[in-house]
């Protein structure tokens, strides 16, 4: 049986002279323009990992993400020893292409699939025959699973034709395809994926900017700080993550086909994509609040301290009064050389 793994990582290295692609593969796709993402092929070569040779392929999407696509064959996926093996295998891939920083911060995706191009039965009969095993690959555990657990891992499930068969959970996916047609599907996992890294990096962005307010306006209240060029300086950065969440939402308008839609919608439900898009947006709208609160308050702190300046000169100008007016009384003499 043949594997697929998926891994994908914030990657915003400049690429010298990039040549921009375009997400191919699709079912259906000459007719229509599906998704608004900037590839650029970054190689691909063929590793040796535990005795498997493993070929990759490496992308960047947008200049953002780096999106790398393992397959490797195991004899038996199925089987208890081959889940170790295969879980050797995808922590050399993890050690070999994701930075440091982001395999210890947990701020990467990766997702199995597995790709079977022939069963002699139905590709649902064979999904039911072979329920436990399946969910054991997809969650990569050896433990069992009950039959409620197993349902919910496997109810998920998209058809071209009779034959072929997509099965997706939200921490991997089975694809079942006569004549190892798998690309299609693999593309749109690939985006599913890349979609879920991209909100949690807004997120992660969110949270670092909410922890620059917290540092700035709300701890060392006593340290002296320059008010409004912080301000200035979060606004700026408030703004580029806006911009940032409205790039990944305007992304995938158009995903056109009838399969590709149903897949997609399935995929997106699996990895949870709206509720991430949901709590991003909460959270932008929120640090808007807090923002335009911090520049309220900023603001009639201003205003308190000009009408003190203001009422310090008034009273500088009565005293300037007073004295001209017992000047004039003779009540004060001025003292003669």
């Amino acid at each position: 049986m043949e594997i697929c793994y998926l891994i994908a990582f914030p990657d915003t290295e400049t690429k010298t002279a990039p040549v921009k692609e375009s997400i191919k593969g699709l079912k259906d796709a000459p007719y229509f323009q599906p998704v608004d993402i900037d590839v650029i092929s970054l190689g691909d070569e063929t590793i040796l990992i535990e005795g498997h040779a493993v070929a990759v392929v490496r992308h960047q999407y947008d200049e953002r993400v780096q999106m790398v696509e393992a397959r490797f064959e195991l004899k038996d996926a199925f089987d208890t020893s081959a889940l170790q093996e295969r879980a050797k295998i995808e922590q050399a891939l993890q050690s070999k292409f994701i930075p440091v920083a982001y395999r210890q911060s947990g701020l990467f995706e990766d997702y199995p699939i597995l790709l079977v191009d022939e069963v002699k039965q139905s590709p649902d009969k064979w999904v039911d025959k072979h329920a436990l095993v399946i969910s054991r690959f997809i969650r990569s555990q050896r433990d069992s699973f009950d039959k409620n657990e197993v349902g919910e891992i496997l109810v998920s499930r998209t058809r071209y034709s009779a034959s072929e068969l997509t099965l997706v959970d939200w921490e991997g996916a089975v694809i079942i395809a006569p004549n190892g047609d798998y690309d299609s599907d693999i593309v749109l996992l690939k985006i599913g994926n890349y979609q879920l890294l991209r909100y949690r990096m807004l997120d992660h962005a969110i949270e670092e900017l909410l922890d620059k307010i917290n540092e700035s306006f709300f701890e060392n209240k006593r340290r002296p700080r320059a008010t409004r060029g912080v301000i200035r300086k979060v606004a700026e950065h408030k703004l580029e993550v806006m911009l940032d969440f409205e790039r990944t939402e305007q992304t995938l308008l158009l995903i056109g086909d009838w399969y590709t839609a149903k897949l997609y919608e399935a995929i997106q439900s699996e990895l949870y994509l709206k509720a991430w898009k949901e709590s991003v947006r909460t959270k932008l709208d929120n640090v808007e609040s807090i923002v335009q609160t911090i520049k309220d308050n900023l603001s009639i702190s201003w205003e308190n301290l000009m009408d003190q300046i203001q009422l310090f000169l008034w009273m500088i100008m009565l005293l300037g009064y007073l004295y001209l007016y017992f000047l004039d009384a003779g009540w004060i003499t001025l003292p003669v050389k």
